[in-house]
């Protein structure tokens, strides 16, 4: 079976990990590289003995998909021009920058029936997985992610950079439309917030509270779910799960077994297997943009609460 010829555009931190596991999965070649940055790409190519460009167009004869690891400014231009031309494409989180540019590449994948991922990564989490077969109409749900302060990503606030996880494993979890949100955000460091709360109440009265921070001292990436008889506590970076349940008048814990696996491998080679397959991601355009939508929103509400002030 022949193998899937695929490109890396951006390799910066996250794309250079792309570039790094594409190279090692058997399902696909790395044809190229490309990224404005000479002295990084130069760095990469040697290291993965990758052909390497400066220009992605170079790229669009030598692949059959790519991944688009580039700034969030420049998603949309990027991924529209690999798209045009029917190449299968991977874009990083967030999806874009507004609406109209997430719809525009949802279009264009759709009209030439093409495969369009986003890189939502928590989807892949083995501790996740673990738990989605006992999570049943949740009512409460709690989530913290909090990182020291990253020095990239510094285009888009901390909604769109890393709440945007949570936002999506929540609309995931849910099964019902969001009612109402309501939202409050900090700027630290940047223009943008770098610490935001968001609280979001759904039709079917579930709450969501969630927390993201990129200028904290500690790095917690957690998600509590409460149901009827149930609570489920999940840890992302430590990939540990556990399962609380009430028998009787007593509360017994259980701890999940978990496969620890690398969730960004899982992620790549579930495009690659789309491809090949011509098969549904797990997060696809349309699936990304709502995420966007509510991320956005909530964007919005610190925006104008923080210039009133």
């Amino acid at each position: 079976m022949k193998k899937i010829r695929v490109g890396v555009v951006g390799v910066g931190h996250l794309g250079s990990i792309h570039a790094k596991i594409y190279k090692e999965l058997e399902t696909c070649s790395l044809t190229g590289i490309c990224d404005t940055n000479r002295h990084r790409l130069s760095e990469i190519a040697s290291n993965l003995n990758v052909p390497a460009y400066t220009d992605f167009s170079e790229l669009f004869d030598k692949v059959d998909a790519v991944s688009i690891a580039v700034p969030t400014a420049m998603h949309h231009a990027v991924t529209h021009e690999f798209l045009k031309r029917n190449i299968h494409t991977l874009v990083e989180k967030p999806f874009s920058m507004n609406l109209k540019e997430a719809d525009a590449m949802i279009n264009e994948a759709h009209r030439r029936k093409l495969i369009l991922q986003v890189g939502h990564i928590e989807r892949f989490n083995s501790a996740f997985s673990a738990t989605q077969k006992l999570i049943h109409h949740p009512k409460f749900i709690e989530c913290h992610r909090l990182s020291a302060f990253p020095h990239r990503s510094l285009d888009v606030g901390a909604v769109l950079d890393i709440m945007i996880h949570d936002i999506d494993i929540v609309l995931g979890l849910v099964p019902s439309r969001v009612k109402r949100i309501e939202a409050v955000g900090v700027n630290v460091l940047t223009r943008f917030e770098d610490i935001a709360n968001a609280r979001i109440t759904f039709h079917n009265g579930c709450v969501a509270n969630l927390t993201a921070s990129r200028v904290s001292d500690e790095t917690m990436r957690k998600i509590r779910i409460f149901q009827e008889d149930t609570y489920i506590s999940l840890d992302y970076k430590n990939a540990h799960a556990s399962v609380y349940k009430k028998t009787g008048q007593q509360i017994t814990k259980e701890d999940l077994p978990i496969e620890h696996e690398q969730p960004l491998q899982k992620e790549l080679a579930s495009f690659i297997h789309c491809i090949a397959t011509l098969s549904q991601p797990l997060v696809t355009g349309p699936v990304a943009r709502q995420a966007m939508k509510v991320a956005i929103e909530i964007q919005n509400q610190i925006q104008r609460k923080n210039r009133k002030k």
